[in-house]
């Protein structure tokens, strides 16, 4: 959700259970980057504060640099989701090996301060599955593929395909810690 005060008195009132703050552009159709938390970090803090005062869990959607983490950190959120907009968006198996590498560093780096790791953002059927053997997260945020595949198969069936994919990768997964 954007940090617009209107916004953000919404969702005081209503009071979900977890918000994700995300940057928000006038033109933007979707968000092309993580929330620049270093240099809001007061502002931040403050929104921050009045969500953890109400019992609402806060995220902040932040690219996986570690000064963004430490300043997700000292702004008080419980959780980060790590932008993968760039993983998704690598065009060949190095590119994406090194992003992998970046969200990994990431992922380790907010663990050891304490936060907790979402991740999101250009996910797919076809590149859910590296991700999801790579880290160890605890939400991946993908609605967009979802639900343009939903048109065509129906939403039921749309999130199953989804939900099987993470579940075999995730298996995978397991099976090579054990192997």
């Amino acid at each position: 959700m954007s940090v617009a005060r209107e916004i953000v008195d919404i969702a005081i009132e209503t009071k979900p259970e977890q918000v994700t703050l995300v940057p928000e552009k006038r033109q933007e159709v979707t968000t092309e980057g993580g929330l620049d938390v270093v240099s809001q970090k007061r502002v931040l803090g403050d929104i921050v504060k009045r969500f953890r005062d109400t019992g609402i869990l806060v995220s902040l959607f932040i690219d996986p640099e570690e000064d963004q983490i430490f300043a997700s950190g000292d702004a008080g959120a419980q959780y980060i989701e790590l932008h993968t907009g760039n993983y998704a968006h690598a065009r060949d198996d190095i590119s994406r090996a090194k992003m992998i590498k970046k969200l990994q560093s990431a992922m380790k780096s907010a663990q050891k301060v304490g936060l907790r790791v979402n991740a999101g953002h250009g996910l797919t059927y076809q590149n859910v599955g590296l991700l999801v053997e790579s880290l160890d997260v605890e939400e991946l945020h993908i609605g967009h593929s979802i639900v343009s595949r939903a048109v065509f198969v129906g939403i039921q069936k749309a999130v199953s395909e989804m939900k099987e994919l993470i579940f075999m990768h995730s298996l995978q997964k397991q099976a090579g810690r054990l192997g």
